[in-house]
């Protein structure tokens, strides 16, 4: 069993399109910033090659707004827990540099969050993220 779980939390009123997009985007974050998340490549028994996937499984779960601000604030306080979330000035930024500009002048209290990625301990993200369902 792996010691460390990722999980994405995706909000539960995001339309489809926002959902995907969402943990696609965290997907990419949660696998560069650790790099134990992302295998090797192997092949198959032709020698094709496949690039790497991901060595964890990855529940996506859903929660309100409400509980997406929550439970990132209470994952950002725990020892070894990694958060990364997506918001609206992420979603509506056109490129990385218009993103941190924004970013920069946008309070806490007013980002509304589609998602969020959790990384760390098995037990501290099952304790934060376990009483969430599972999106469908």
């Amino acid at each position: 069993m792996l010691a460390n779980k990722m999980v994405v939390v995706i909000a539960a009123e995001a339309p489809v399109g926002v959902a995907l997009n969402t943990a696609a985007l965290l997907g990419v974050a949660l696998g560069h910033h650790h790099e134990d998340v992302v295998g090797a490549a192997v092949e198959d028994a032709s020698g094709a090659v496949h690039e790497g996937m991901s060595a964890h499984p990855i529940p996506v779960l859903r929660a309100s707004g409400e509980q997406l601000r929550e439970l990132r604030d209470q994952a950002a306080g725990r020892d070894g827990v990694t958060v990364h979330d997506m918001n609206q000035v992420a979603q509506r930024s056109r490129t990385y540099e218009q993103y941190t500009a924004t970013i920069g002048g946008t309070k806490a209290e007013d980002l509304e969050y589609f998602g969020l990625g959790v990384y760390g301990p098995r037990a501290a993200v099952d304790s934060l993220t376990g009483a969430l369902a599972l999106y469908r």
